[in-house]
């Protein structure tokens, strides 16, 4: 028997899955990646992108560009070179260039940094991924899979390494703590990232269910001391590489596979 507890839970699901859908329709969002451009150490034209780019040695990102050209760093034409440098795994969206073909969208072409090498990825509000969205799956609300799990934080972050989506890149990542997940007589334990934001707390998994991105991330929140993390996988999301192959989304570190299926959270969407 539902319970009215249970139906607030699943009310209050559906409405923080419609806000997440809504934010990946964003003009600029992960749905609108259409290109990702390694940029070599000359200027050199890239596809569909007007004016010439290039990265220095130390990372740096350069564009020469005109004003026929119409690219705008921070809303304002270049006419000449500009720069954009980004730390290792982050990303700049100040550059961006006006569609010559319709006088009016704006395209932004971000900036990022992964593994030593300085790339540019195309996002397009009339991305295919965009412009035909239906939704992202996800499995009905199951409070069986709202977890109350004992945590064991560690004294001090731990680096480490992990792959991600892009073949040859690396990420490097902060382990906080490790959870035991259980479900009929199965038990593994997993490793805790730092999140976003303070206070928050990333899982990083894949799992044995056949109808799922490689693997997802679920979020928690998290205040230093708890004993206990409350673990929702009904809000396991997917990734930005599982709506494009232009993602660079770090993987799993090793051991966080879950022996069976997680029947909770996203699914694998529709490309």
């Amino acid at each position: 028997m539902t319970t009215l507890t249970e139906t607030d839970a699943a009310t209050e699901r559906a409405t923080w899955h419609e806000a997440r859908e809504q934010a990946l329709l964003e003009p600029h969002g992960w749905l609108t990646l259409t290109a990702l451009h390694w940029l070599a150490a000359r200027p050199a034209p890239l596809p569909g992108v007007p004016g010439l780019w290039w990265a220095d040695r130390e990372g740096v990102a350069h564009v020469r560009a005109t004003p026929a050209d119409e690219v705008l760093q921070g809303g304002v034409a270049v006419d000449g070179d500009a720069s954009v440098a980004v730390a290792e795994g982050r990303s700049s969206a100040e550059l961006s260039f006006r569609d010559t073909q319709d006088g009016h969208t704006e395209v932004v072409v971000e900036v990022i940094r992964r593994t030593g090498r300085t790339a540019v990825r195309v996002r397009d509000p009339r991305a295919a991924a965009r412009t035909g969205f239906s939704g992202v799956p996800i499995a009905a609300y199951d409070p069986t899979w709202v977890l109350e799990v004992p945590v064991r934080w560690y004294p001090e972050p731990r680096a480490a390494v992990v792959g991600a989506a892009q073949h040859g890149l690396v990420h490097h990542v902060s382990l906080v703590g490790a959870v035991d997940l259980e479900r009929d007589g199965e038990s593994v334990t997993l490793q805790l990232t730092a999140g976003h934001r303070d206070g928050e707390v990333g899982l990083l998994f894949s799992d044995e269910s056949t109808d799922v991105a490689q693997w997802r991330i679920a979020f928690a929140e998290a205040a230093p001391g708890d004993a206990t993390l409350r673990l929702d996988l009904n809000r396991a999301v997917n990734l930005p590489y599982a709506f494009s192959e232009f993602g660079t989304c770090p993987a799993p570190v090793e051991g966080n596979h879950v022996p069976f299926a997680v029947i909770a959270g996203e699914r694998r969407p529709v490309r």
